[in-house]
């Protein structure tokens, strides 16, 4: 009778271990299962940060990736312009611009020395010659991009009397307005471009009630750019290519930064034809060339 009992206990405790290893191996089972739960979900997470870090570097601001070594702060640039301060500590810069293209008759020609040059650019694009010169147009508004000069936008119309009623700035109309070019520029240039330069049609400087526009940039983190220096080939009497190239000298001497105003659009020709010379006498004393994005 008494080894019977033991042999009860003996089974008892058997029973007992199994179900505590059962248990056990349950226990362990659920942990590893939710281990793996837990790795699958960080391993999703990881590959979802890494598609957005990918995507997010197919995004462009103005210029290319290939454009950005040859690009400055445009931001850098405007808060010193707007404090009439163009000194660099000696370190000349020199940031030739072209507004109101592209033209198919000028912009090729334009692009045909800066690269012969080696030097880069920024344009200032205006969507309705974009829009009438076809694809050829829209075509060289690619090549831009593409050749490592930025993208800035100038308007849709260039409608001043529709932008500035009475000289006085419409926010709404222009709003409008710079955002019909911003959906071109986009179009032609890809989803995954953007800029956020713009050059307000006769210069910021030329129109009363800009506080609004002020607001909008500073709240879209976006920068309007006017200049320092010009060719003066849309003031004025028509001048010569001499000419040109002697006002845009005169009016760079004595700074270090340069913004300097000239024109790619249809009537322009002798703005090409002074752009060697320009260029020369840049190199000559030696500005170094940038972008502005």
């Amino acid at each position: 009778m008494g080894a019977r009992r033991i042999e009860i206990k003996k089974l008892i405790l058997i029973i007992i271990a199994c179900v505590a290893i059962i248990g056990i191996v349950g226990r362990t089972w659920a942990y590893v299962d939710n281990q793996k739960k837990v790795k699958a979900e960080q391993l999703k997470i990881e590959e979802q940060k890494k598609k957005a870090e990918e995507e997010k570097k197919k995004y462009t601001v103005g210029v290319s990736h290939e454009g950005k070594k040859y690009t400055y702060d445009a931001k850098a640039i405007s808060d010193k312009l707007n404090k009439y301060d163009y000194s660099n500590g000696g370190k000349k810069i020199v940031f030739l611009t072209f507004d109101d293209g592209t033209s198919t008759t000028n912009t090729p020609k334009v692009l045909d020395i800066l690269r012969k040059e080696g030097v880069k650019a920024t344009f200032f694009l205006t969507g309705s010659n974009i829009d009438n010169g076809g694809q050829k147009a829209k075509d060289l508004v690619k090549q831009e991009f593409k050749e490592g000069h930025a993208i800035a936008n100038h308007s849709y119309t260039h409608d001043c009397h529709k932008l500035y009623p009475n000289r006085v700035l419409d926010m709404d109309a222009f709003k409008a307005d710079f955002d019909k070019n911003d959906k071109l520029l986009k179009s032609i240039l890809g989803k995954y471009f953007s800029t956020r330069l713009i050059r307000c049609p006769g210069g910021y400087m030329s129109w009363k009630g800009m506080e609004p526009l002020d607001k909008y940039l500073e709240k879209n983190k976006m920068v309007s750019m006017d200049w320092t220096s010009l060719n003066a080939d849309a003031e004025g009497p028509r001048k010569n290519a001499q000419q040109l190239a002697n006002y845009a000298i005169k009016t760079s001497k004595g700074k270090d930064i340069v913004v300097l105003l000239m024109h790619d659009t249809y009537g322009k020709e002798e703005t090409v034809k002074a752009l060697p010379a320009i260029i020369k006498y840049f190199k000559d004393n030696g500005y170094e060339f940038k972008t502005l994005s």
